[in-house]
């Protein structure tokens, strides 16, 4: 009943400032996909806990759009909220964009927190209002009146990512970004988005829920860096390593003064996706701006030798400790009582374990039964099943460590499980295989090879609503463009670049049944350069990730003699990366699972 409360207080706020609709993001003021607890204000209003949702509000109707990863989750969590769930990219389901436009009276008014609003998007949105001559205003954050008790802006320590780990000085980097700029024509080129400032500086800090990232802006120029940051964070030592990289500190919020200040013949570079309306709406508009993709965008995706070499580490050490969890689970359930929230409490102990472990890069997805048919499940007190024999259980999760960011799906039978799960186990096995095994041309992106982990899905008559696949930062975002598998492009998704050597990509089809099961499972995969020759340059992939796929809920004739192949292959890397760091009785049961079929 709050939540309706919530948003009549909300609509009574409207109504005093003239506003006829009002957006509510999942974003902050720096675009990023998962937020600390200050900037979660569509899920205080509507209840919805997903990381990726719009909330839009009128005199007399709410509702709320999410994607296909989201729709079980969000149904469930709306029920009786009044909030109405639109089911993202269904046939007749609005985009927000068309039902702001279609609700919005004629002369209206359209309000939102610019500061959580892309500068693209808001420009669409005053493209859509002109035929209504309804105006935008972007200067109230009316959920913060509401919101009486919400959670401090984080403002955790901040510290430097030494060279072993990234490979790379700042100072480099930003002499990188400066022939950029140059070849741009820019002076000055405006960071709002959290990861390319972390890269950009070797910096990190825990202001972003699992994102190991630091809440600040930078404007980048050819002579200085001026950090947006409250720099009574930083300790003498972190201070110190970033004045001799030329950067100069400034309050956090004065970035929207500062803009202000360009001169008339600045020239500015500024990434419409990735820099917020309010800040874009700060610069004069005599300033000529320069609307392109961050560089570092790509600079970061495409890791150096020494970051892969890291990563490669990261992944042993974060394969021991799940398939340490895999044979506990095989062995305790049936003798113990084990829950959804103790797999993941469990799973966390054993990767505290690992030297150089952090904390978790994104929130466990740990999910028996039917609730694995939901993708970004999150078990609570009140719906934390125990496992049992007979049934399959997902494990969707990730660790940040100081050599680099894990992202690892396995789904593992518990005990015998029938042949209808055995059959699509087998189905989305294959599709990660296939996707794998790919030899393509370079010059391809991630829709050309799509099909190829679908495809024996597709051959059930069975498809998932999401993409195969995204790229993996370096102790960054777990989710970064500008690459990443899906069957059709997807506006708006930062994927759709070409596939570069070096970029360190997920595979991870699944099938979903609601009501039923969730099986997916996921590999990191590095880019790679193959043969080069008359016909072109050729490219592959190779795993980086080694956790033993479960043979328990394999069916070895629904697969060819290549995927076979392929399969063995792999469980014999796993053994060899992980044996020498378990226990003998570890590595007995690893041989197991490992065996050819």
């Amino acid at each position: 009943m709050r939540r309706k409360e919530r948003i009549s207080e909300l609509r009574a706020l409207m109504k005093e400032k003239g506003i006829d609709v009002y957006i509510v993001p999942s974003s902050d003021n720096h675009q990023s996909e998962y937020v600390g607890e200050h900037f979660k204000a569509r899920a205080f209003l509507t209840g919805f806990s997903g990381s990726a949702g719009t909330a839009v509000i009128t005199a007399d109707e709410a509702g709320l759009w999410t994607d296909g990863r989201y729709f079980i989750q969000a149904e469930r969590e709306l029920e009786g909220s009044g909030v109405q769930l639109f089911k993202s990219g269904n046939p007749g389901v609005p985009t927000v964009y068309e039902y702001v436009k279609d609700v919005m009276p004629e002369g209206g008014k359209l309000g939102f927190d610019g500061r959580l609003i892309a500068m693209r998007d808001g420009q669409e949105y005053e493209k859509l209002l002109a035929a209504k001559k309804a105006g935008i205003e972007y200067g109230y954050d009316l959920v913060d009146t509401v919101w009486k008790d919400r959670p401090r802006m984080a403002a955790e320590p901040v510290f430097v990512l030494d060279e072993k780990y990234c490979g790379e000085s700042a100072a480099a980097k930003l002499k990188r970004a400066r022939a950029a700029m140059q070849e741009a024509g820019a002076e000055h080129h405006v960071l709002t988005t959290l990861d390319d400032i972390a890269w950009l500086l070797n910096i990190r800090g825990r202001d972003v829920l699992y994102s190991p990232l630091v809440l600040c802006y930078a404007i980048v120029s050819l002579d200085n860096v001026k950090l947006f940051i409250d720099d009574s964070r930083l300790d003498a030592q972190v201070k110190e390593k970033l004045v001799d990289d030329g950067v100069v500190f400034r309050p956090y919020n004065e970035i929207y003064q500062t803009v202000k200040t360009f001169g008339a013949q600045a020239v500015a570079l500024i990434d419409p996706d990735r820099i917020n309306y309010a800040l874009y709406k700060n610069i004069p508009e005599n300033v000529r701006k320069i609307e392109a993709p961050t560089p570092t965008i790509l600079f970061k995706a495409v890791k150096n030798p020494v970051e892969l070499a890291n990563i490669e580490q990261a992944h042993i050490k974060d394969g021991v400790a799940c398939t340490q969890l895999m044979r506990w689970l095989k062995t305790r359930v049936g003798k113990e009582r084990i829950t959804e929230i103790g797999v993941a409490k469990k799973l966390e102990e054993l990767r505290a374990e690992q030297e150089g472990y952090l904390w978790p890069s994104f929130a466990p997805i740990c999910a028996f039964k039917e609730h694995a048919a939901m993708m970004h499940y999150s078990a609570s007190p009140e719906t934390d099943a125990e496992l049992a024999e007979g049934y399959l259980f997902l494990a969707d999760t990730g660790g940040n460590y100081l050599e680099g960011s894990t992202d690892i799906t396995r789904t593992i039978a518990i005990g015998e499980v029938s042949r209808e799960l055995k059959k699509h186990f087998t189905a989305v096995a294959r599709g990660m295989i296939n996707l794998a095994r790919a030899n393509f041309l370079y010059g391809c992106k991630g829709y050309n090879l799509d099909i190829m982990a679908r495809q024996p899905i597709w051959e059930l008559n069975l498809d998932y609503k999401c993409g195969t696949g995204h790229g993996v930062g370096y102790l960054l975002n777990i989710h970064e463009g500008p690459s990443g598998f899906r069957w059709y492009s997807a506006p708006g998704k930062n994927e759709a670049h070409v596939l570069e050597a070096g970029m360190v990509i997920t595979d991870e089809p699944g099938i979903y049944i609601e009501g039923s099961h969730g099986i997916r499972l996921e590999n990191e995969l590095i880019i790679c350069r193959g043969e080069e020759n008359e016909f072109g340059q050729f490219m592959h992939m190779e795993p980086v990730t080694f956790v033993p796929i479960d043979l328990d809920a394999i069916d070895p004739e629904e697969m060819s003699g290549a995927e076979k192949r392929y399969l063995n292959a792999y469980h014999e890397q796993v053994y060899q990366k992980l044996a020498p760091h378990v226990s003998d009785e570890e590595r007995d049961w690893l041989k197991m699972y490992t065996r050819a079929i």
